[in-house]
């Protein structure tokens, strides 16, 4: 491996980005302990907190009753999805005017692959500097960023956490080792709590000690392949990444107090299928397995899946989910509802799916299929055009079940279609 591994990848990392929108947005918010929440409730949790909330020890996860206690002032604002998916694509065409995305890693984190005309440390600083300050003047200046540049993705994106807001933090080879060995295990992406506990039952403890690993080492301390590919990434090898694909389709939403009987979850539950059935259509895909996850308001939780013929028409999939809502209502012994899930596994390609022959349970004629199929594409179409709930299944969606659009889960940012879903 070349010991002076250059500068490859620039990681932009933008700080507190919903709650930067909302102050971008609200000016009035600007300076003030805010805490971006899903829905009007204490129970619920801050999806976001501002760097003048984040001063009261409020982050991610806190429940917004810790967080009123905790700083008296703190205003809650409720997200506002499509504006966070809006901003982040603007922030990805500005960044495109200075470098190529090679990457979106989520929401608010893009990855950038440097050729060897612009990897300097000092070309690398001049390019972070264009970049902050092009979305400052073109995006919004309330848009804060910290920025690594390091010799692969993997230790471009530690160095943006390691000066935070607004920073810029440049690991190049001469540096590389001292500036680990200031980390703890736990700044390593991947590394969690969990983790931690089984690298300390293996006398791993500290940063240095990682760095010390040889690969074999490594690969059994981790107890798999990455513990190899980590002691390399980690010297600033630019290992190709590993391929990956969609598993999943789902939706989640966190019930308000007027929704949580039986009911109304229940037609949340529908309204969310039927948004993961137009997404699933227009990825061109079907699942052989659905999954409903019901929690209570006394933190119980209830988690069934039923397999079924490879489908995607809406007509199908909403059967399977009322068989699964008889089961939950017969088994749960709650009965007032914190939060609903359904999500799609097993996707395939729809081009590949074939009718099961034998399984009568589940399975439909291709006739019946075919109509299924072909009014559901009316359906998303009707919506797309006159808007969202124009048109439901079995139900008013109109006041208790209308939702204020698709959720983000950072990792994924929902297509600006989905907002009309």
């Amino acid at each position: 491996m070349d010991e002076s591994p250059p500068l490859r990848w620039l990681y932009f990392d933008l700080n507190s980005y919903f709650a930067s929108v909302e102050q971008q947005l609200q000016p009035d918010l600007r300076g003030r302990p805010i805490a971006v929440a899903a829905v009007h409730t204490d129970s619920t949790a801050a999806i976001a907190a501002s760097y003048e909330a984040k001063a009261f020890g409020i982050k991610t996860g806190t429940p917004i009753w810790q967080a009123k206690a905790m700083c008296r002032d703190l205003i809650v604002v409720p997200a506002r999805h499509e504006e966070y998916v809006r901003y982040h694509h603007r922030i990805i065409a500005e960044i495109e005017t200075h470098v190529p995305v090679t990457a979106v890693c989520s929401i608010d984190e893009v990855a950038c692959r440097l050729m060897d005309n612009e990897n300097s440390v000092t070309q690398v600083a001049a390019l972070a500097a264009r970049i902050k300050a092009g979305v400052a003047a073109n995006v919004g200046e309330w848009l804060k960023s910290s920025i690594g540049v390091a010799p692969n993705r993997l230790l471009a994106k530690i160095a943006s956490d390691m000066q935070k807001p607004d920073g810029l933090t440049i690991l190049d080879a001469p540096s590389l080792h001292r500036r680990l060995c200031e980390l703890k295990p736990g700044d390593i992406p991947g590394v969690g709590k969990n983790m931690e506990k089984r690298l300390a039952m293996k006398g791993v403890v500290d940063m240095a000690r990682i760095l010390s690993l040889d690969p074999r080492e490594a690969r059994e301390v981790w107890g798999n392949v990455w513990g190899e590919r980590l002691h390399w990434m980690l010297r600033g090898a630019d290992l190709p990444e590993r391929p990956t694909q969609r598993r999943t389709i789902g939706h989640s939403h966190v019930l308000g107090p007027d929704r949580r009987a039986p009911d109304r979850a229940r037609l949340v539950a529908r309204r969310l299928l039927m948004k993961a059935a137009t997404r699933l259509r227009r990825m061109e895909c079907r699942t052989s397995l659905m999954v409903l996850t019901v929690k209570g308001e006394d933190k119980t939780k209830w988690s069934h899946g039923s397999r079924l013929v490879a489908a995607q028409d809406s007509f199908t999939l909403l059967s399977v989910l009322d068989r699964l809502w008889a089961r939950m209502l017969g088994e749960m012994a709650e009965h007032r509802y914190r939060q609903v899930s359904v999500t799609f596994l097993e996707l395939s390609p729809a081009s590949e799916a074939q009718l099961a022959l034998f399984d009568a349970g589940t399975s439909i004629s291709a006739a019946t299929e075919a109509r299924r199929l072909s009014l559901s594409h009316a359906l998303d179409k009707v919506n797309n055009r006159w808007g969202r709930d124009a048109v439901t299944i079995g139900h008013d969606a109109r006041g208790a079940t209308r939702s204020s659009g698709p959720k983000i889960a950072f990792t994924r940012i929902p297509e600006l279609a989905e907002f009309s879903e």
